[in-house]
This record gives C-alpha cells, sequence and structure tokens, in this order.
C-alpha cells in the first residue's frame, strides 16, 4: 500500500497558494423536470419543469473548485454587457473565496451552456455564444488586466474552452511572461494544436482531445505514452497529463511515465470534471508537490467530481477523506460527517432515489439490527443509519457502554450491503440529522410507535413516512451483555 502522508502534507499547504486563471468564463444552467408525454407537434419529449439552478461554468468552475480545496483564486476572463454577464457579477459577489476580474466586451455574448434534465437524465443542451478570437481593443484589456493581477500569482492556469478569450495574442503574452518569471503554468487545451500552448509546465488534455492532436491511438498506456512524447517533440510541451476517463491518467514527461488508475466512484454525472482535476493539479504543484504527487491528488479530485451532480466543487475534506479511506478500506468510505452526507443526498434525490433514515447504538451488532438493516433498505433507494457517538451512548445507558467504541460500530455498520452511508451524531437524538436529511422514509424497531419514534412527526409533516420494521425474536445488546457479564461471575 502506497504511503498517502506525502500528499495529505501538500493538502495543509494549499491554503497559502494564490492560483491566477485565464480563460473562458461561462455561465451553467440546469433545468429540471419529469417527462411523461410526447409534443403532438413534433417526436420530441415534452419537459416538465420543477426547478432551475445556475452557477459559474468553464474557467469558473476552476476557480470555484481552487477556492473549495482552500486555495485563493482569482479568474481573468470576459463576458458580455447583457443580463447573464451581470448574474455571472451576482454570483462571484457571493463567493468571498473568489476574485474575479472580468474584462467587458459589447459586442460578445456572455457564454451560457443550458441542460435539461428529465429523472437524472440530460435530454438537451443548448449553448449561447461566441467563439471568434478577441478583437484587438479587448484581447489589449485582457493583456493589460492580466499585467496587474499576476504580480502575486504562484502559479497560472490557462483553461481554455475554445470560446475565444485565449486568442493567440494573449497566449503568446501570458506564456511569455510565466516563462520570464518563472512561474508553473498549466493548459487545459482544446485547440488540435498543441504548439499554442509550447512553453507550458504542464498541459492537460483528455484522451480524445489527445488522439485528435496526436492523430494516432490512445487505448493503451503504450500508446497513450507514444502520442504523448510525439506531441512533446512536435509542439515544445515539456510534460503531458492526459485524463483517461475509467482508465485513469498517464503523466508523460521527457524522461518518465506513470500510469495512475482511476479510483474507484460512482459515476454520476462528468461535468466539470476536468476542471476539479486542473483545480487540484494547479494548487498541489504550487504547494510544492512533485509531477507525480500532485497527478495522485488531481486524479482523486476527478474521482470525487464525477459522482457529483452537475459542474459541482470538490474540497479539501472530501480529498482527505478520500486518502485516508484508501488507507483503511473502502468501507470507511461510507462513515461521513453530516454535510457530506447531505451532497450525498443531494446527488440521490437529483437522479430520483429515494432516502431512508434509521438510527440507533448499534453496540453490539446482532442479527436483529442485520434485520432491521434489510427491512429499512427494502423501503427505500439508499439508506443512511445515524450512529450514537460513544458520549452519546454513556448518557444514555450509562457508564461501561459502549462495549465497542464509535469506530468498531462503524466500521462494522459499513460492512452491511444494506448500508448506504453511517453519519454519526453526538446529541442524545437524531433529530438534527432528520430535519437535515428529510428521509422519505424513517424506520425503527416495531417496538416502537409512531408516536414514539424521534422525528417522526417531522417526517410525516413534509409528506415522508415512517415505517416500523418487525422484530427478530430473541436479540438484545443489553441481554446479551447481561448474560456475559452472568457468566463471568459464575466463572
Amino acid at each position: 500500500m502506497e504511503n498517502r502522508s506525502p500528499l495529505l502534507n501538500i493538502l495543509d499547504k494549499v491554503s497559502s497558494v494564490d492560483v491566477l486563471v485565464v480563460g473562458d468564463v461561462m455561465l451553467d444552467r440546469f433545468v429540471y423536470g419529469s417527462t411523461a408525454r410526447i409534443s403532438p407537434e413534433a417526436p420530441i419529449p415534452i419537459l416538465s419543469i420543477t426547478h432551475q439552478s445556475q452557477m459559474l461554468g468553464g474557467a469558473g468552475n476552476v476557480v470555484r473548485n481552487i477556492a473549495s480545496l482552500g486555495g485563493k483564486a482569482r479568474l481573468i476572463s470576459v463576458i458580455g454587457e447583457d443580463a447573464e454577464g451581470r448574474e455571472i457579477e451576482s454570483i462571484f459577489a457571493t463567493q468571498g473565496a473568489t476574485t474575479p476580474h472580468l474584462v467587458k466586451s459589447v459586442g460578445r455574448p456572455t457564454t451560457v451552456k443550458t441542460r435539461f434534465i428529465s429523472d437524472g437524465q440530460q435530454l438537451l443542451r443548448s449553448d449561447h455564444e461566441a467563439t471568434h478570437q478577441l478583437q484587438p481593443q479587448t484581447a489589449g484589456n485582457v493583456i493589460k488586466t492580466f499585467q496587474g493581477a499576476v504580480k502575486t500569482a504562484d502559479i497560472i492556469v490557462l483553461s481554455d474552452y475554445a470560446k475565444g478569450v485565449l486568442s493567440d495574442t494573449v497566449l503568446r503574452h501570458v506564456i511569455a511572461y510565466a516563462t520570464e518569471k518563472n512561474i508553473p503554468i498549466i493548459a487545459d487545451p482544446k485547440a488540435r494544436d498543441f504548439s499554442r500552448y509550447a512553453g507550458v509546465t504542464l498541459l492537460t488534455p483528455n484522451r480524445k482531445e489527445m488522439i485528435a492532436a496526436s492523430g494516432m491511438p490512445c487505448s493503451s498506456n503504450h500508446e497513450v505514452e507514444q502520442a504523448a512524447r510525439e506531441v512533446m517533440r512536435k509542439s515544445g510541451v515539456s510534460a503531458i497529463l492526459v485524463t483517461r476517463s475509467e482508465a485513469g491518467m498517464s503523466l508523460v514527461t521527457k524522461d518518465d511515465a506513470h500510469h495512475i488508475a482511476a479510483e474507484a466512484q460512482e459515476v454520476f454525472d462528468v461535468s466539470g470534471a476536468g476542471d476539479s482535476v486542473i483545480a487540484a493539479l494547479s494548487l498541489a504543484l504550487a504547494a510544492g508537490a512533485s509531477l507525480t504527487d500532485a497527478a495522485r491528488i488531481a486524479n482523486l479530485a476527478g474521482g470525487i467530481a464525477v459522482s457529483k451532480s452537475g459542474t459541482a466543487a470538490v474540497t479539501k475534506a472530501e480529498i482527505r477523506q478520500a486518502l485516508h479511506s484508501q488507507e483503511i478500506g473502502d468501507m470507511e468510505a461510507k462513515i461521513v460527517n453530516l454535510d457530506m452526507a447531505l451532497e450525498r443526498v443531494s446527488n440521490w434525490r437529483s437522479r430520483g432515489l429515494k432516502v431512508g433514515f434509521t438510527n440507533g447504538c448499534f453496540d453490539l451488532v446482532h442479527p436483529g439490527h442485520i434485520s432491521l438493516m434489510r427491512q429499512a433498505r427494502s423501503e427505500c433507494d439508499r439508506l443512511i443509519v445515524g450512529l450514537n457517538t460513544d458520549d452519546s451512548i454513556r448518557r444514555l445507558k450509562g457508564e461501561g457502554r459502549p462495549v465497542t467504541n464509535e469506530n468498531s460500530r462503524a466500521i462494522v455498520l459499513a460492512s452491511l450491503s444494506d448500508v448506504d452511508l453511517v453519519v454519526p451524531f453526538a446529541e442524545d437524538t437524531p433529530i438534527r440529522l432528520i430535519e437535515a436529511v428529510k428521509p422519505d422514509v424513517l424506520t425503527k424497531g416495531a417496538d416502537y410507535t409512531k408516536e414514539t419514534v424521534v422525528g417522526a412527526d417531522i417526517v410525516e409533516a413534509y409528506g415522508g413516512r415512517v415505517h416500523l420494521a418487525s422484530l427478530k425474536e430473541g436479540f438484545s445488546t443489553t441481554g446479551t451483555i447481561e448474560r456475559l457479564l452472568a457468566t463471568k461471575k459464575e466463572a
């Protein structure tokens, strides 16, 4: 098992890193609903809209990820003098960890991507954009803005979405300045001609972009390495990190190559995963990581990003948890705090999945507990278990309890296939968890009544339901402990 300590040390240093991002900002809109009929006007589904959301996309999502990972994020980009441009400014105003330097262009619309999603499946995406290179005056304003903002930058990211902001003029100036001042620079390319990025520290194409740039196959590790070296020879780029989806990543330098396996995650939405990768990569490199270690951290960030809905941001806590989880096994990945649980719940609900909840001390897990979990899981698509912490149990049951500590109990519960998440709570009751999660189904044993189930009134008030699971006779933690103590006395 590889040592994760250097990666954890790097994460501790990212808060002091100042990343300057130059590239194409856009507004990502998501329109959610359901489809139950076909239009009489054309053979297309009718989307009945339930809700909408919007967030920063493109280079805006890169700075969003940098900020969520704990770094200092600044963005230089171009917006139009339109309602969408003002919306981007408004979003930035609410995100104190990011600093925008937005150049306005009268004749250029703000880029907007709108995704229409039905019951967790994307039906259509519409793009409102201009893709031609910047006019000389606008390009000059971008360069002037860059000259003022770059003075404190530890690293520069070029987030190229081929919307024109990274024109040939802007690229040449930014790369030349970074080279002169010895500032590392990472580029996420969109052009087929990678020589546009000659002089950057690292280029991060995906597999499809690598094939287009090299004209060579990129299926195996060897093929990717050969294609990358050929492109490096032609373009003047010194290192390439190829992101390969389920095949992981390949880091190719002049003298070496490292192939990093994908981190296993439940893939939900690949939107913006590349932004999470380049954000983590830039922070790690500027914090002193080697190219290989930075790629390992970026690989984790990409794996987390694809498990989220929409162009989602990855947090430092999530990467830290992923690193710890790899040390102690996949079971611990199910053991999360409330904030992480809520993000999972949001993803599940956006896919139309029903969320269940049960809770308890689960001291000395026995067949009765197993039966409860199985019954609770049968009532929902995903099951969350609230687990009383050790201090909580001592207050409820007295000194001498629990018999097994909190970590051991959590690991045992997480090992059950019927359990999707374990969330420890320190209070006497799980009211705070129930209010936050808002489960569709709340399950307790049949030794309770609806009137005595904690949180039943809350759940039923918003339309959820309470399920009383049948008991498996003859099993009780307290009874088991008493029998063990009696046997010890007799002995």
